[in-house]
């Protein structure tokens, strides 16, 4: 029988697996992918590797085989592992296992995304070096959330035993043993009647009482032995975006709520005594929770909050990758009281960080351009964004404070924030090396964001005020290069020595990026203008600062004297940055009662006028609310109707106008003539032009229309939806661009559906993504005739079909796919 030799994976991320066995001096290897349940990541993976499939144990596909066993120059025994021709790992006799290459988050995601993956071996399986001169020594773009390896948070999660919320337990499907089962129902029993009386019913009261039902955590994996490992890959899996293929931000934000359980965690009231640490089956969590263990047995971290655990291992981390120093976005630092906790608690620690680590981390405080969606705010921007203002003025002189940023998903355009970018102007005159960083240009939904955020700063500026240190982070998508309007954006860039951050894991895993071939990186390069890479909160996306090094070398083809230019333009940075927090940390002494005290003095507060000019969010035009002026029209889409979503007019950026061709206009004429109006629907956005007008104009009254509408409507766009008949859904977002959330909710997550993309930019690529992703099957047609659905049709083989030129076929294809799909949801996308 083979006897177990030892493990390792092929990603960061632990997705490739790679088991190892011995078997009279025969190492034998089986290769899984047990977190990719579609199959096309193996699938794709053998057949770039020339390799065969079998079955595994769990029903899975899995690659055997034997590893050569080898005598190098100096007598040593080793077996090598190889994929591809390209080795991947030494192995030797005493279990020592030396990792030579691995595969990118990218490749990977690319990978998992298609049943026909066109990649190759140089760009799929990557070497682990990097040059020497060109190794990069910052994160200039990163998030305070999303820093941390899974296993790491898990560790963090075991050793002060936090609160782990039943919903999460219910929602993962993990495994209690009776006596932990018998523990949450009980606990439960004192929730239900903790909320009794809240006024919740149904699903949302369900929700806030397994919300408020809790488990220790380190109870949950160290008194559970027999489930641990189970627990630990389930919960492991939660802290990323997902695997088989591109995320959208949906998905982000649902991974950052299962991230703060245990960055934001609470402590349980009932601790348990840490036994069987050794038992754990995964030996990374088991060998940071030891060296967790062993740091609160020293007088430099005996006494670290869970905070200050988070920063000293986000600080390892980056050593670990030869970083030492990065700019860490964190929106806690414009919550009055708990920035000034968060301050104290870092200049308690990180000196102490610094002193082991070499690494110093400093932060931007980051408003949100829109309220989260997902956790329902219910403040109107000007609210929170007039505290965050409070707080910035307050906080900006502290050393570890590098400046601000303004983040979030990139679906309103940038000008709506013309007064905040005023007021941060303003706070950066009197703050030295202050630096004004805004997420621009992530998607192609607003192609001006990136010029608009540099003239925003420039005409903010006060009299005689120098510029602050200008970066945009992403950068991706803005007006052509080559055009006259991308010319003079560079020649914008370059006058405000403005700098770009990169971060290409983030942006493929995000659906931002399917072809590479697309980035604009070697062109601002060739430019002149001053780049930087980030990670993006690597641990979001399986990556790491080396990582995306490799990936710009590879993926991009960036030479060395490109990787230089990008090491030269950090330099500068990294002097900057450090002079600037020396100037600062010199000055705070006589700072440091105001900064960090909870009390706010009649100076730091923002003008609070509700006049127009006072606003700190303003949308012209938006004046009308759906949900009210067409109450008695909003109708649900009932069970027995199959949707057919037709993007063709709303799902565009904002200055494309989608033109109705005759071919397309001809589609729609024969599912309008022959489809079943008592077994189909028609499901459209909220502009009612192009494709949607026709639809809306032919139909006459025979096809039950649903029309979904942002929160928020201009004058015209209530008016023509006032002329027409079409039933209608109020989505959650204020903006058109992301209506793609509530059709995802309300139709991928819960039933068949068919979507005909004939037209649009991101939030028709999103919306794509999610019929992809969805929950049940969706038929899914792209037109050939624009070039992003080409693009998107092309990386999602096997699930995404170009549109025919004979109409006939499409629409066939529709009726034969209406007459399979049982009205009650049954048939998962496998």
């Amino acid at each position: 029988m083979a006897k177990k030799f030892g493990r390792f994976y092929l990603d960061k991320e632990k997705d490739i697996i790679v088991d190892l066995y011995l078997q009279g001096g025969i190492m034998h290897y089986v290769l899984s992918t047990p977190n990719h349940h579609t199959g096309n990541l193996i699938r794709n993976l053998a057949k770039l590797s020339g390799l065969s499939l079998s079955d595994g144990d769990d029903g899975l596909k899995v690659i055997r085989g034997t590893v050569p066993e080898y005598i190098d120059a100096y007598n040593r025994e080793l077996f090598i592992f190889r994929l591809a021709d390209t080795k991947i790992a030494n192995i030797y006799p005493d279990g020592t296992i030396e990792m030579k290459a691995s595969v990118p988050s990218i490749a990977k995601t690319l990978m998992s995304q298609t049943k026909d993956y066109r990649g190759n071996a140089w760009t799929t399986i990557l070497k682990t070096y990097i040059l020497r001169d060109c190794k990069f020594r910052t994160d200039l773009h990163t998030h305070m959330n999303a820093n941390l390896k899974p296993d790491i948070l898990i560790a963090l999660g075991i050793f002060h035993q936090i609160r782990y919320p039943r919903y999460y337990i219910k929602d993962l499907g993990l495994r209690l043993t009776k006596r932990q089962a018998e523990i949450l129902d009980s606990r439960r029993a004192v929730s239900e009647e903790q909320f009794r009386d809240s006024g919740l019913r149904g699903k949302y009261l369900d929700r806030r009482i397994d919300d408020n039902t809790f488990l220790n955590f380190a109870d949950l994996i160290l008194r559970n032995r027999k489930n641990a490992a189970y627990n630990i890959a389930v919960i492991r899996n939660s802290l990323a975006v997902m695997k088989d293929g591109q995320a959208v931000f949906t998905n982000l934000e649902k991974v950052y709520l299962y991230r703060y359980v245990f960055t934001k965690g609470t402590l349980s009231a009932r601790k348990i005594r840490p036994e069987g640490i050794e038992k754990i089956p995964d030996p990374d969590v088991r060998d940071t929770l030891k060296q967790m263990i062993s740091d609160h047995e020293t007088p430099e971290f005996a006494r670290n909050s869970l905070f200050q655990d988070k920063l000293l291992w986000i600080a390892r981390s980056y050593k670990n990758c030869g970083i030492q120093y990065a700019e860490i976005s964190d929106t806690t630092l414009l919550k009055k009281g708990a920035a000034e906790q968060m301050l104290r608690e870092v200049h308690e620690v990180m000196p102490k960080v610094t002193a082991e680590t070499g690494v110093l981390l400093r932060f931007l405080a980051a408003f949100r351009r829109i309220p989260l969606t997902i956790m329902k705010d219910r403040v109107t921007p000007d609210d929170y964004l007039r505290e965050n203002m409070d707080v910035l003025r307050k906080i900006a002189p502290d050393p570890y404070v590098a400046g601000s940023d303004i983040v979030g998903e990139e679906i309103n355009d940038i000008l709506e924030l013309r007064p905040v970018f005023r007021r941060i102007v303003e706070i950066a005159s009197s703050v030295p090396g202050f630096v004004v960083r805004v997420h621009a240009g992530e998607n192609d939904s607003l192609r001006d964001n990136v010029s608009n955020s540099i003239r925003l700063i420039r005409e903010s500026l006060l009299p005689g005020q120098k510029l602050p240190y200008i970066r945009i982070g992403h950068g991706l998508y803005t007006s052509n290069l080559k055009s006259e309007k991308g010319k003079a954006l560079i020649r914008e860039i370059l006058q405000s020595h403005a700098v770009l951050e990169f971060q290409i894991s983030s942006n493929v895993r995000l659906n931002n990026l399917s072809d590479l071939r697309k980035h604009p990186l070697k062109a601002y390069l060739k430019a002149g203008i001053m780049c930087v890479q980030g990670t993006d909160g690597g641990a979001l996306y399986g990556t790491d600062s080396i990582d995306e090094e490799l990936a710009l070398t590879r993926l991009l083809g960036l030479t060395q004297e490109e990787l230089l230019r990008m090491k030269q333009a950090e330099d500068r940075i990294l002097g900057e940055s450090l002079r600037d927090f020396s100037e600062k940390e010199k000055h705070f002494p006589e700072l440091r009662d105001k900064v960090l005290s909870p009390v706010y003095e009649s100076g730091d507060t923002d003008a609070s006028d509700p006049k127009e000019e006072h606003r700190l969010f303003y949308q012209p035009g938006l004046k009308f609310d759906p949900e009210k002026e067409f109450s008695e029209r909003i109708r649900e889409i009932p069970e027995q109707y199959l949707p057919v979503i037709i993007a063709g007019g709303s799902f565009n950026n904002a200055h494309r106008q989608t033109v109705a061709r005759k071919e397309d206009l001809r589609i729609l004429d024969l599912l309008l003539r022959r489809a079943d109006p008592s077994r189909v629907c028609f499901v459209i956005g909220h502009k009612l032009n192009g494709l949607e007008k026709h639809l809306l104009d032919e139909n006459r009254g025979r096809f039950r229309i649903y029309a979904f509408l942002p929160k928020e409507l201009s004058e015209n766009e209530f008016h023509r939806i006032g002329r027409t008949d079409a039933g209608i859904r109020i989505a959650i977002e204020a903006s058109g661009a992301g209506l793609y959330k509530s059709i995802s909710y309300e139709i991928f997550k819960r039933r068949h559906s068919v979507l005909l993309a004939f037209d649009g930019n991101y939030a028709c690529a999103n919306l794509v993504q999610e019929a992809k992703n969805a929950k049940y099957k969706s038929l899914i047609y792209l037109s050939a005739r624009t070039r992003m659905l080409r693009e998107k049709a092309e990386s999602l083989k096997g699930y995404a079909k170009l549109m025919p030129e004979d109409p006939e076929m499409l629409v066939n294809d529709v009726l034969s796919f209406d007459e399979l799909s049982p009205r009650i949801p049954q048939w998962k996308n496998p």
